[in-house]
C-alpha cells in the first residue's frame, strides 16, 4: 500500500516507522510549516506537497493517513471522499459528534474505507481478552472499568492550541483516556448512561479537564468506572480491569497482568509483569500495535470492508466522552442515544 500522511507531528514518526516495518511506502506528506514537512518527507523517501488538497489527489496514494490536532478531519475526510481516497484518521475522530457523524457519511456516499487509530485494540493482552470474553471465560460481566492516572508536563501543555476545546475538543479524557473508552466498548458492551464529575485546569492552565471521573451503566446492566487525568505526578501505567462471576482480568499498559479465572481452561493467558505505557512520556508506547492495525486497514482497503475500527466505532467511543462531558456540565446523569 502507498500513503499520504497529512501533518507530521510527533505521532507521525510512529506510523512512518509501522508502515517501514510493514512494507508499506510513504509516498507523500503535507504540512502547514513547510520546513516540518520537508524534513519528514526527506526522513521517509516521500514527495513533500504543499497542500492537502495536492496529497489527496495524489496518483499514487492509495489511503491518507492523517495525524493532525482533532479539529481537521472533516476537511480532510471531504478532500478523501471527493477523490476516491480511503483515510484513517487519528483519534479522537472529531471534536464532536455532528462532525463524526458528517464523517460516517461522507465515506459511506463516496464508497471509501474510514479508520479510527486505535492500536490498543491490536495489543496481544486485548486479543487475548477479547477471546477469552466472546468464549464466556469471565462469565458474566459484572464490572468494567478503565483508569488513567497519567502526568503531562506543563511544557507539554505550553502551545494555547493543547487542551483547548476549540482544537483539541478537551483535556485528559478525549485525548488521553478515548484508548480506554474504545477498549471498554470493544471488550464489554455499550455504555447507555454516565454520570461524571471534572476539574477543569486543576493543576495545569489550560481550559478543559485535566481530571475527570464517571460512572457507566452498560446495556448489559454491567457497571464501571472511568477515572482520567493528567495531572498526577509522576503518571501511572493505564489499567483496564473486567470482573464477571468466573473471576477477574486485568491489563496494566499493554499487558495482561491478572488472571485470576475460577476452574479457567482453554487458551493459556499470557500473564506478563513489564509493560509498555505512555503514562508520562507520550511516545513511550510500543510500535507493534500500530503495525498491525496499519496492516489491517490496509487490507480492509483492498477488500473494500470495514477495518477492525471503524467510523462507526470511533463515532461510539466520542459519543461517551462527550456525555461523560455534559453530565459534568449539568451535574446529572446523562443517557446515550444509541445509533
Amino acid at each position: 500500500m502507498r500513503v499520504g500522511i497529512v501533518g507530521t507531528g510527533a505521532i507521525s514518526a510512529k506510523h512512518a516507522l509501522a508502515y517501514r516495518n510493514i512494507g508499506y511506502q510513504i509516498v507523500a506528506c503535507a504540512n502547514n510549516t513547510a520546513s516540518k514537512g520537508r524534513r519528514f518527507a526527506e526522513a521517509n523517501g516521500a514527495q513533500f506537497v504543499d497542500t492537502v488538497e495536492e496529497l489527496c489527489r495524489h496518483p499514487l496514494v492509495d489511503y491518507v493517513d492523517v495525524c493532525t490536532f482533532p479539529n481537521f478531519r472533516l476537511q480532510a475526510v471531504e478532500l478523501c471522499a471527493q477523490n476516491h481516497k480511503h483515510v484513517l484518521v487519528q483519534k479522537p475522530m472529531a471534536i464532536d459528534l455532528a462532525t463524526a457523524e458528517k464523517m460516517i457519511s461522507l465515506a459511506r456516499e463516496a464508497g471509501i474505507q474510514l479508520g479510527v487509530v486505535s492500536q490498543h485494540r491490536f495489543d496481544d493482552s486485548v486479543l487475548f481478552l477479547k477471546r477469552a470474553i466472546d468464549d464466556g471465560r469471565l462469565g458474566r460481566i459484572v464490572q468494567a472499568d478503565a483508569y488513567v492516572k497519567w502526568h503531562r508536563s506543563n511544557e507539554y501543555y505550553s502551545p494555547p492550541i493543547k487542551g483547548s476545546w476549540a482544537v483539541e475538543g478537551g483535556g485528559a479524557l478525549i485525548n488521553q483516556a478515548i484508548h480506554q473508552v474504545d477498549l471498554l466498548l470493544y471488550l464489554v458492551d455499550r455504555v447507555v448512561e454516565v454520570f461524571g464529575y471534572w476539574q477543569l485546569g486543576s493543576v495545569h492552565r489550560i481550559e478543559s479537564e485535566d481530571s475527570v471521573n464517571a460512572l457507566l451503566r452498560y446495556g448489559s446492566g454491567a457497571t464501571g468506572v472511568i477515572q482520567a487525568s493528567t495531572a498526577l505526578w509522576p503518571g501511572y501505567p493505564e489499567r483496564i480491569e473486567i470482573h464477571g462471576t468466573k473471576g477477574t482480568a486485568i491489563i496494566t499498559g499493554d499487558k495482561l497482568t491478572t488472571w485470576d479465572v475460577a476452574q479457567d481452561s482453554g487458551e493459556p493467558a499470557p500473564i506478563a509483569s513489564l509493560s509498555s505505557s505512555g503514562a508520562s512520556d507520550p511516545m513511550a508506547i510500543s510500535v507493534a500495535p500500530f503495525e498491525r492495525q496499519l496492516l489491517n486497514f490496509g487490507q480492509a482497503c483492498r477488500e473494500r470492508r470495514p477495518p477492525a475500527c471503524s467510523g462507526v466505532d470511533g463515532l461510539r467511543a466520542l459519543q461517551v466522552v462527550q456525555t461523560i462531558y455534559e453530565s459534568c456540565r449539568t451535574g446529572e446523569p446523562v443517557p446515550i442515544r444509541i445509533n
